[in-house]
């Protein structure tokens, strides 16, 4: 015996992160992770101990192919690239294969209800969300694409919030097309700047 799972693990979290995604952490029965992930209550206990470190790593994996994706985003200025980003998320036919909305939103809305590890690791997860397009804002404050009164932080709480929006709104009947001229009117409001600044 050497002690490594006999199945494949990357696979069983994908599914019970499809679980925790879809239905919550509240909803999420033991049941249902066994029957999404093909293992044994006693290989979920052995693995992760409890659903809660379960659904702790669920919600990392899930956390780290969402700031891939929005790394993965490049453009020539902030303004453009935050843009890009927000494009990148509007719905389309790839969203039908994945659970409906966004999982740190989902678990954020829950957030009062987990335990306190679980809490924690949602913050730590919406916030670096959050410091990445904070760092996007700050490159383009220095580079003078932002007013220097411009409140950075605000303005990276803003955007998130229309990042999460974009991925929710759809569970609330909101098409693509009107996303779209949500992303519009968000781009609408990035604050004019003084220019590049010479190099």
């Amino acid at each position: 015996m050497t002690g490594k799972p006999q199945y494949d693990e990357s696979a069983a979290l994908e599914a019970a992160m499809r679980v925790f995604w879809r239905h919550g952490y509240a909803a999420a029965s033991i049941n249902d992770l066994t029957a999404a992930t093909g293992l044994s209550r006693s290989s979920i206990y052995q693995r992760f101990q409890d659903k809660d470190n379960l659904f702790r790593e669920t919600l990392a994996h899930y956390t780290e192919r969402v700031l891939r994706r929005m790394n993965a985003v490049q453009a020539a200025s902030g303004r453009a690239r935050v843009e890009a980003i927000l494009r990148d998320f509007l719905p389309g036919p790839a969203a039908a294969a994945r659970p409906d909305g966004c999982m740190l939103a989902r678990s954020c809305a829950e957030k009062a209800i987990l335990p306190a590890p679980s809490q924690d690791a949602v913050m730590a997860a919406v916030g670096r969300q959050r410091a990445l397009l904070a760092q996007i804002i700050d490159q383009a404050a220095a580079d003078g694409e932002l007013p220097n009164s411009m409140d950075r932080d605000a303005l990276a709480w803003y955007y998130l919030g229309v990042l999460h929006s974009l991925m929710n709104l759809p569970q609330a009947g909101a098409t693509t097309a009107t996303l779209a001229a949500v992303v519009d009117f968000a781009m609408a409001a990035w604050p004019a700047g003084a220019g590049p600044r010479a190099a």
